[in-house]
């Protein structure tokens, strides 16, 4: 079992919600989501889409949008006092 598992619930977590009636690129965007900091940290970084594919196309018009978007993470010396032989 990871050390994540062990954790009911993460030391920081951000959620957000966005919502639109038409969403239109000229070009594709160039997204990703990186994490730096000390070893040892645990994060996810997660969205559920409605009427959004995860990569868009340029030039194509998506309707009734909505994104749900999560991001978690369990901090390294909390990891360590969560552990049963700590």
């Amino acid at each position: 079992m990871s050390q994540r598992d062990r954790r009911s619930s993460p030391d920081i977590s951000f959620t957000a919600t966005v919502q639109a009636q038409q969403m239109r690129w000229d070009e594709v965007p160039d997204v990703h989501v990186t994490f730096t900091g000390s070893p040892g940290f645990e994060s996810v970084s997660e969205s559920d889409r409605i009427n959004l594919p995860d990569s868009v196309r340029a030039g194509e018009t998506y309707r009734n949008v909505r994104v749900d978007y999560r991001l978690e993470c369990t901090l390294p010396d909390q990891l360590d006092d969560a552990r049963p032989d700590a």
